[in-house]
């Protein structure tokens, strides 16, 4: 149990403690059911240590939970481009902590208010209060969206912009029954299907494509120097790698080609 987790939770179970306390001068089942309640509430906020997989390719679950829906759509808000959405719906019994999917760096976090549907509901994903976040590597940028639910009603951040997670990292989390939806390229495989149940910072939803491109430009260090012919075949591959991704850049730089995103932390931080 981390202690990080379970503050998040300090109010309810001191409410319940004087509940239970309180009702034992009326009824010692009533004040029975308050302890009941006690331990319920400890138990949803759990926070387990999970595996989580080394290979930077993979791609794991931002929460536990069952995926709901597996859809192509537009994502507006930062990447503005059509994406693969993976919903995933948390049950009250599930555990509600974030986890970073990739490593990254947080470069958005945005807060928007709203309605508080069912999570199930299709549309709780553009009614509902959410955050939005955006996590950014040299490879890929992924889009996690923190939605509340009918019981769920608070959504806690403990990340900012410009933090630096490891792949399964805590960075937020949802309080009760609720939705966590990630936004992923279309040329990422989806490895989970409608009906699964995930565990975050441990189940592997997705693998990024290969970029043979971007894997020969790696291998090129300041340790093997070019001739200029050398340089010409890489000035080559990055221009096609930009063609094939407008995102990235690469740059030649002192015989090593040395990849950086576009995106600047100064347009997204808005908190």
């Amino acid at each position: 149990m981390r202690l990080q987790t379970l503050s998040a939770a300090r109010w309810i179970l001191a409410f319940f403690a004087l509940l239970a306390v309180a009702a034992v001068f009326l009824s010692v089942w009533l004040s029975l059911l308050f302890v009941l309640l006690f331990f319920f509430t400890v138990a949803f906020f759990r926070d387990p240590e999970r595996a989580v997989p080394a290979d930077p390719n993979l791609i794991v679950a931002a929460a536990d939970g069952t995926v709901m829906d597996i859809v192509e759509t537009d994502e507006s808000q930062v990447l503005q481009t059509k994406t693969r959405r993976v919903g995933i719906f948390l049950s009250i019994f599930d555990v509600h902590t974030n986890r970073a999917p990739i490593d990254g760096r947080v470069i958005y976090r945005q807060h928007q208010g709203g309605l508080c549907l069912d999570a199930r509901r299709p549309d709780c994903s553009e009614k509902n209060e959410s955050m939005t976040w955006a996590f950014e590597n040299p490879r890929v940028t992924i889009v996690v969206r923190q939605i509340t639910g009918a019981i769920a009603r608070r959504i806690v951040a403990w990340s900012q912009i410009g933090d630096e997670l490891k792949k399964g990292d805590r960075f937020g989390m949802i309080r009760f029954g609720s939705r966590t939806e990630l936004y992923l390229p279309l040329n990422a495989e989806v490895l989970v299907k409608v009906g699964d149940h995930v565990l975050g910072g441990s189940t592997i939803i997705a693998r990024l494509a290969q970029n043979r491109e971007t894997e020969r430009l790696g291998k090129v260090t300041s340790a093997s120097p070019l001739d200029e012919g050398e340089r010409t075949e890489v000035r080559g591959l990055a221009t096609r790698s930009q063609q094939h991704d407008p995102h990235p850049t690469l740059s030649l730089e002192k015989g090593e080609a040395k990849k950086h995103g576009t995106r600047g932390e100064g347009s997204n931080s808005r908190q």
